[in-house]
């Protein structure tokens, strides 16, 4: 492909077209193609508001690159980038001339040529502005390239390639096809080979099967488009994706099982570890109980020594402490001495004091001084002595002790000094002592006489004095002192004594200390030893606990690991089944799904050479999620059923983007509930969406576009792509780059039901079918219906549910717990008693789990079987919202939301009578949401659709009971009659008796032909019954079931199948269903509310918002109230419109919205603003709308939000006279009836006119037998009409029939007809309805229902009911044929559109027919064959000698002729060189095509025919004819003895002739003449020539009753003849006054059953009747039927 593309750009003004679905590589492949031909690429990059300017800016830098600068670029565009139709006009005229105008402003191209002056100079060309452009131009064209990548679906490229015809032309066109088997093969293989995980042995076969999933999908999507009309596209980029996906999910799953595997066997090797150390350790046990016994021994020995070495110093302590008390009293008794002693010892120190200061006096100075003396006074001699006395030596008392021998004494001053100092006080002798006493008794002994003597000798006396003093008290106190001494000595002995005992018992302690420390070590060592004794034994237990509390596990997980060894080896065939499941399985429903995966997949799987190893009977869901997931979901809102897992699973396990197709809003609904305030929600085209976008595209957000459009906004392209820039981290948003977080999400989502998305589209996104299925909304229903009838059950039932989910959920996180704790616990972890105490916790609640969801599913079943009770209620109204959302494929106006189902079933809950019988009880409920159900959709349908959906309402719950066959519903719907069978009976044609053929081949109608041909009669009579339906069938036949006389009725009499059907309904549902009158607009309004607005779907004729205003007037919205907006739309309305919906959405008023139909593009506003609206509005708010319903499917506008959320009621004409006349009557009320003073005459011609009026507006379904033309006749007509006629009663005194009627039927009604025999007809029914008859005695408006005589108003309406006859058209004065051409076709419309409703079920591949363009071929090829030569006019006016008015007319037939057969001739040439190749195809050329095919006259030569209402065949044969007859009459130009009138283009021209040519003969004038017709009793072959005047003419037909050639008058038609043949006509001219028009009919002639525009002329007919009978039969002669 590369090199193609290479090729087309290597070469000279090299342009391409690459054509292929998007996603198949046309962009890569020419980066490529542009890289190795050294170009440069450029893309236009679309941002918002991107427009002709900016192309224009874009291409004048690149005609500037190429044509300037010389540089080779390459202009890529794709579908995406044609944001408006318009840019392709400058691709266009670039592609064909190289110039697009106005691309450079003047100054511009100034620069341009004088930019390649130069070079034009420098290849020697003439230096002008001219060859410069055209040089700069030229160079353009060779250097810059278009490449235009464009998509074949649909019809954009054909329509594109005839508008811009340089597209095509002008470029090299080259094609990418689907890519066959053997290259899907290579492709997968060739990534296959960089996967490692993958054997080389199978990667073969895994590449082939990948390719089949691929060829295969296409194969269902093309039959799933055929049964479902749902596109689903693949393209190779979808393949591509698939083998991208098949690689991560390899590596993920691979890597999650190997991480399961390990955890597991990490488990199990802890548990094998355990056991094994359990025996290790019950041996350190015994060994640790043996040292535990020695140890207790070694203690209880210490414990005995440590008690006696404590008795010893118990002993010992008790002495010390008696030796403690001794030595205490002796303590106390010293203390008590030593304090008398020293108390004594006090009174002694003056002495001694006194006597030392007495020493103190003397020195050596003043003892010198008294030395000196030689004689001294006796006072100092007596001193002297006295001191020698004292201080005689061991009291030897000196004899001499003069003052001599004191002086001697004193000799050495010092010495003397001193012994006075160093005197033993305390020791003086007694002798001493008393050799004293004669001194001191000496009154002058006294230290102050002696002083006036000497100072020495006075210090000297004073110490005398005092020595004797102390030595007197301390005598006193020796005694006591020795006894202390004494005691001192007593003391130290007793304490000697204690200090001893004390250190013996030191030593003592010692030694007890040193044995109760080994005592405390020897205790410690048992202990410690003891607990280790103890603590293995605890480990034993624990380990005893662990690994008998986890046998359950050891074995579950053994088995698992063993289970995931066996996964790890048939991982690589799972993950590609689960991939192709992901991949290409989201949009299909259930059916398909499980037909590709197991029906198709899986058994080719197993039919390989070289087989892939795979899991027998593999669920993608296991592999991809696990019931704590799937529970997790639930509980977040997801519906229960298999689809929506399903759906699910994919959504979270997808690569490429998800895009939900989820048109009951169930899908988004669990998005929201389950992301919360993670998910940011945007709409395209909201405000401010692309910035929201940005944000979370750099924040890694989740984010939901909701409500996409089929179409995507390309700016999202490169985001829709994934389109990373810089590595990944960046991504194109229009012009900007953005910051691209990994973490970003994207979920897509559409409310529309069957959208038709691109391929591209389909290629970036994962299409998932989120449409709710039967069995899911089955479900939901049930738990609506158990909620309200059981609320107590469904609670049980939520909470059990929620229950289990969360049992699910506990589990799985208790069993991941356990793992982790197992395999994360260190090397022993044993001793972890926590561990194994949570590990036991934890299996304790697995187990109380376990329990209690055994207990729940107990319950559950209980529950389960209270609740089934109900299923009958959840499948019928299942079926109904099926049957209901199926209706748009009849038309897309009936759109309806689930959201406003349930709440039409929660109120027929409501509604449903109670009964005590639960049996009761539910038939009422069934019956009650079936009623609801019907009147809420039949209200929205018209009237031509309500039979259809009843039908099918009532064949679906048949079939749904198993009370009919499908085979004999399919034969009804269907009708598959054998062909080319002739029938034995006059009564059944051919066609019917091929039904009852195929009939007989069935069990049930074996015989039913020889039965028929046996019984004729009485079947002849059955058949030819006016009401065959109500007739019992002949035979046994009779007790057939009601479904197989349907099918016998549908061979026999289809016209009355219409009428069979609504009694098939009345007798299977009953009456109700079946009754006409319309629902009171009051009862409806309650229903609506903010949110839910009611829809009018116009109708011509009836204004249904007059109700409306009724309604408001009652409750007080009013226009003079302000509170009632009408705002009918149209050009510049909007604006008004949406001021009037805000204003009335906060104040409550009403809004009405007249013809939204008109603003196509304001209507997706529209829709936002009342979806805006419908929360948080003021409760009174309400909103009307009125639109009208598109011609055709195509062509509707009305969004699908605005139509499923509103109550829509069609105001619809009624059909039939009994619902047209009640209707009619409805008008009027009580009041009306008495206001008029003639009440006689007054009610009878307003009945007359109710009558008159429903008759005109229901003849209108009788088509152009009924009415010419159509005409909007509507309840307007008639009350102004009554109003006149009151007026007139009331200011005449006679009743004005003639004005009355010329008031009626010219003005009132007659003022919309505009056909002159409309207007006869309009007339003719007044004449019979309003005359004086009327009120003298019976007088019939129509056959059996005779005009009521005075009865009050709701008399008229139940007389209505009692009198009025079944609907047929002798109420409108027709004959019964009139209504089988239009039943008939009413019957075919009513089961061809059953049939379609019907679930498709075509399996893959049916025989295919030739291909179109084959068909085509072949038709053509014949039709060119027989086609003759033209006539040539020349040649043929050369014959004619004279130029009669015959001859005229032929001449002028030949020439229309011939330009007929030209284009007929030049168009099949055309196309036949278009089929082959040879020209383009034009859009005329493809029409043509398209008539041919599809056996339809084409519009080009319809323009150039006559009338005609035949099929393509048919009328192709019916030329031949006319060209057969022309050459016949143009051979001699003699006129043919009968004319075949209607073989003319232009018969009036001949009847002219006829005028013409008998005037010239008679010279009559010729507009005094006019025709007579004669009707003959012979036929064509009866005639050989023609009659001297005039002219026979044959081939006409009569259309309202038929021509009795005996009696030659018209009389009444034969049942079942629709249009008999008239026989030959003999047609003259004459006078216009000598016509005799007495007892005659002025009979129309028509070419064709079309009427109206066709009309050729009218003949006047005989009758005996009375004309006005014709006149409403709608009796006229047709020349082609």
């Amino acid at each position: 492909m590369t090199c193609r593309i290479n090729r087309i750009l290597e070469s000279p003004r090299g342009n391409a077209l690459l054509v292929g679905v998007g996603g198949s590589g046309k962009q890569s492949l020419t980066r490529l193609a542009a890289f190795i031909s050294s170009l440069e690429l450029f893309q236009i990059t679309l941002r918002k508001g991107y427009g002709i300017p900016d192309l224009k800016a874009d291409l004048a830098n690149l005609y500037l690159k190429a044509g300037v600068k010389n540089i080779g670029i390459v202009f890529l565009m794709t579908d995406a980038q044609v944001a408006d139709e318009q840019f392709l006009v400058l691709v266009n005229d670039f592609l064909a001339s190289g110039e697009i105008p106005d691309l450079f402003p003047d100054d511009e191209v100034e620069n341009i040529i004088n930019s390649v002056r130069n070079e034009v100079k420098g290849r020697g060309l003439v230096d002008s502005r001219e060859t410069c452009w055209k040089f700069f131009i030229e160079r353009v064209r060779r250097q810059l390239k278009v490449v235009l990548c464009f998509s074949p679906v649909g019809s954009k490229l054909r329509v594109r390639s005839r508008r811009f015809p340089a597209i095509v032309s002008c470029t090299a066109i080259d094609w990418f096809q689907e890519w066959p088997q053997e290259a899907l093969e290579s492709v997968s293989l060739c990534f296959l080979q960089e996967t490692e995980t993958v054997e080389d042995s199978v990667k073969d076969s895994i590449s082939k099967f990948m390719a089949y999933v691929h060829t295969s999908v296409n194969e269902i999507s093309r039959l799933y488009l055929s049964n479902e009309r749902r596109y689903n596209y693949t393209t190779p980029k979808s393949f591509l994706e698939q083998i991208k996906l098949y690689q991560n999910l390899l590596l993920k799953k691979g890597k999650d099982l190997k991480a399961k595997m390990e955890r597991l066997e990490n488990g199990l090797e802890k548990l094998k570890s355990t056991s094994a150390q359990v025996d290790e350790l019950k041996a350190r046990l015994a060994a640790q109980e043996v040292e535990l016994k020695q140890k207790n021994e070694d203690a209880d020995k210490l414990i005995r020594v440590v008690g006696v070495e404590t008795e010893k110093v118990s002993r010992e302590k008790a002495i010390a402490d008696e030796e403690e008390q001794k030595v205490a009293l002796i303590t106390q008794e010293v203390e008590q001495k030593q304090k008398d002693c020293e108390e004594d010892l006090a009174k002694a120190e003056p002495a001694l004091e006194a006597a030392q200061a007495a020493l103190n006096t003397l020195n050596k100075k003043n003892l010198t001084e008294l030395r000196s003396f030689g004689s001294p006074p006796s006072a100092v001699s007596n001193v002297t002595a006295a001191v020698m006395v004292l201080m005689a030596p061991g009291g030897k008392i000196p004899k001499d002790r003069s003052w001599k021998a004191a002086k001697a004494a004193m000799a050495r001053v010092d010495g003397f000094l001193d012994s006075l100092i160093k005197f033993d006080k305390e020791n003086i002798h007694e002798n001493c002592l008393k050799a004293l006493q004669p001194y001191l008794q000496d009154p002058k002994f006294k230290p102050e006489f002696v002083t006036t003597k000497s100072l020495a000798a006075a210090g000297l006396c004073s110490w005398v004095v005092n020595m004797v003093r102390f030595h007197a008290v301390f005598c006193e106190v020796q005694p006591k002192r020795q006894a202390l001494s004494r005691a001192n000595a007593e003391l130290a002995a007793a304490q000697d004594k204690l200090a001893s005992i004390k250190a013996k018992i030191a030593r003592l302690n010692e030694n007890l200390r040193k044995l109760t420390a080994k005592f405390e070590k020897a205790t410690s060592d048992k202990l410690k030893c003891q607990q280790e004794a103890e603590a293995t034994a605890c480990t034993i237990a624990l380990a005893n606990r662990l690994v008998g509390g986890l046998a359950s596990e050891n074995v579950r997980w053994a088995e698992a690991v063993k289970n995931f060894k066996q996964q790890q080896s048939t991982l690589c065939g799972d993950v590609l089944l689960i991939t192709a499941f992901i991949s290409y399985l989201g949009y299909f429903t259930k059916k398909y799904r499980q037909e590709l995966l197991d029906g198709i997949w899986k058994p080719y799987l197993h039919q390989l050479k070289v087989p892939i190893p795979v899991t027998p009977s593999l669920d993608p869901l296991t592999m991809l999620t696990d019931d704590a997931d799937v529970a997790a979901w639930q509980n977040e809102g997801l519906p229960a059923d298999r689809m929506s897992t399903e759906n699910a699973t994919i959504l979270t396990n997808c690569e490429r983007w998800p895009l939900m197709v989820d048109p009951q809003l169930q899908g988004i609904k669990w998005i929201k509930t389950k992301y919360g305030e993670d998910l940011r929600v945007i709409r395209i085209g909201q405000k401010g969406y692309l910035d929201t976008m940005e944000r979370a595209l750099a924040a890694g957000e989740l984010v939901l576009i909701e409500n996409l459009e089929e179409s995507m906004d390309p700016v999202l392209g490169p985001l829709l792509g994934r389109e990373t820039i810089k590595k990944g981290r960046y991504i194109k948003i229009g012009d900007k780059e953005c910051d691209f977080n990994p973490a970003f999400r994207l979920i897509l989502h559409t409310k529309l039901a069957n959208p038709h998305f691109q391929p591209e589209l389909q290629a970036q996104c994962t299409l998932i079918n989120f449409t709710v299925t039967r069995d899911g909304l089955e479900d939901q229903l049930l738990a609506a219906v158990v909620n309200m009838e059981r609320p107590d059950l469904e609670e049980l039932k939520s909470n059990l549910t929620k229950q289990q989910n969360g049992f699910k959920i506990t589990l799985k996180t208790l069993e991941d717990n356990l793992l982790s704790r197992l395999s994360s616990a260190s090397g022993n972890f044993l001793g972890d008693t926590a561990l194994v105490e949570n590990l036991e916790i934890t299996k304790q609640t697995a187990a109380e789990i376990e329990e209690k969801v055994q207990e729940s599913k107990v319950t559950e079943t209980k529950i389960n079987e209270a609740r089934e009770h109900y299923r009958p209620a959840a499948a019928r109204a299942s079926l109904l919202y099926f049957i209901m959302s199926d209706l748009h494929a009849i038309h897309p106006m009936y759109q309806f939301s689930l959201k406003a189902f349930s709440v039409v079933f929660q109120k027929a809950i409501e509604r449903a009578p109670p009964d005590e019988s639960l049996p009761q009880r539910l038939l009422n409920l069934i019956d009650s949401i079936t009623f609801s159900v019907f009147q809420y959709t039949t209200r929205g349908l018209f009237e031509c659709d309500k039979l259809t959906y009843t039908a099918q309402v009532t064949f679906q719950i048949l079939l749904m009971s198993k009370e009919i066959n499908t085979v004999e519903l399919d034969f009804l719907l269907r009708y598959p009659a054998q062909t080319r069978v002739t029938s034995p009976v006059e009564f059944l044609s051919n066609h019917s008796w091929g039904g009852i053929k195929a009939l007989s081949s069935m069990e049930e109608f074996r015989n039913l032909d020889r039965d028929i041909e046996g019984s004729a009669k009485r079947w002849k009579k059955f058949v030819e019954s006016e009401c065959p339906e109500k007739e019992k069938f002949p035979q046994e036949w009779k007790n057939k079931s009601a479904l197989q006389r349907l099918c016998i009725l549908r061979a026999v009499r289809p016209d009355r199948m219409s009428y069979a059907v609504r009694d098939f309904v009345e007798e299977k549902l009953g009456s109700k269903y079946v009754a006409g009158r319309s629902l009171d607009f009051a009862t409806t309004f309650e229903e609506s509310g903010p949110a839910t607005p009611v829809f009018f779907i116009l109708s011509p004729g009836v204004d249904p918002l007059k109700d409306v205003e009724k309604q408001g007037k009652k409750l007080g919205y009013t226009f003079n109230n302000r509170n009632f907006h009408n705002v009918s739309l149209g050009q510049g309305q909007e604006v008004v419109a949406e001021q009037a919906l805000d204003l009335a959405a906060k104040e409550g008023h009403w809004v009405i919205l007249q013809n939204i139909h008109l603003v196509a593009k304001w209507l997706s506003s529209l829709e936002k603003k009342l979806e805006q609206h419908s929360e948080g509005s003021h409760q009174d708010f309400r909103v009307f709308i009125s639109a009208e319903p598109a011609p055709s499917p195509e062509s509707h506008i009305i969004p699908q939000g605005i139509l499923e959320n509103s109550i829509k009621i069609t105001s619809e004409a009624p059909t039939g006279m009994h619902a047209n006349l009640h209707k009619a009557l409805d008008n009027f009320n009580q009041d009306t009836l008495e206001m008029c003073t003639r009440e006689n005459e007054f009610k009878s011609i307003l009945f007359a006119l109710c009558y008159f009026h429903a008759a005109v507006a229901e003849r209108r379904k009788f088509g152009p037998q009924g009415w010419n033309r159509s005409y909007p006749f509507n309840t307007g007509d008639l009350t102004i009409s009554v109003n006149v006629l009151y007026n007139y009663l009331e200011a005449s005194t006679k009743v004005p029939y003639d004005d009355l009627r010329y008031l009626f039927g010219e003005i009132m009604y007659g003022g919309h007809i505009t056909d002159d025999w409309d207007r006869r007809l309009c007339k003719t029914y007044l004449e019979e309805f309003i005359k004086p008859e009327m009120l003298e005695g019976e007088f019939l408006l129509a056959p059996g229902f005779p005009l009521p005589g005075n009865l009050d108003y709701n008399g008229y309406h139940q007389y209505i009911d009692d009198a009025l006859p079944p609907e047929s058209p002798y109420l409108y004065g027709l004959h019964p044929n009139a209504e089988i051409g239009f039943l008939t076709q009413t019957s075919e419309k009513l089961f061809r559109t059953m049939l379609e409703m019907q679930p498709r079920d075509t399996s893959v591949g049916e025989g295919g027919v030739g291909t179109r363009d084959e068909t085509v071929k072949a038709l053509l090829e014949e039709m060119l064959e027989k086609l003759m030569d033209e006539f040539n006019i020349a040649e043929l006016m050369a014959k004619v000698e004279e130029r009669t008015p015959y001859a005229v007319v032929a001449f002028q037939e030949c020439e229309r002729m011939n330009i007929l057969t030209s284009e007929i001739k030049r168009s099949l040439k055309e196309l036949d060189l278009g089929l082959k190749g040879e020209l383009t195809m034009t859009s005329d050329m493809e029409n043509l095509q398209n008539a041919l095919f599809l056996d339809t006259v084409p519009e080009s030569w319809i323009k150039r025919a006559y009338p005609s209402t035949a099929s393509l065949g048919t009328w192709f044969a019916d030329l031949l004819t006319r060209i057969k007859e022309l050459e016949a009459w143009t051979g001699d130009f003699s006129l043919p003895s009968t004319v075949w009138l209607a073989g003319f283009f232009n018969p009036q021209s001949f009847l002219t002739a006829i005028m013409q040519s008998t005037a010239r003969k008679n010279k009559w004038p010729l507009d005094k003449m006019t025709l007579q017709c004669d009707v003959t009793k012979k036929n064509r072959e009866d005639f050989a020539s023609p009659p001297r005047e005039g002219a026979y003419v044959h081939g006409l037909f009569m259309e309202g009753a038929r021509w009795d050639a005996q009696a030659g008058i018209i009389a009444e038609a034969r049942l079942k003849e629709l249009t008999p043949a008239m026989p030959v006509i003999f047609i003259k001219a004459i006078p216009a006054d000598k016509q005799d028009i007495r007892s005659t009919y002025r009979c129309p002639v028509y070419k064709t059953r079309q009427r109206g525009p066709t009309y050729v002329w009218t003949f006047n007919l005989k009758t005996r009747e009375n004309p006005s009978k014709w006149v409403l039969a709608g009796v006229a002669l047709l020349l082609q039927i």
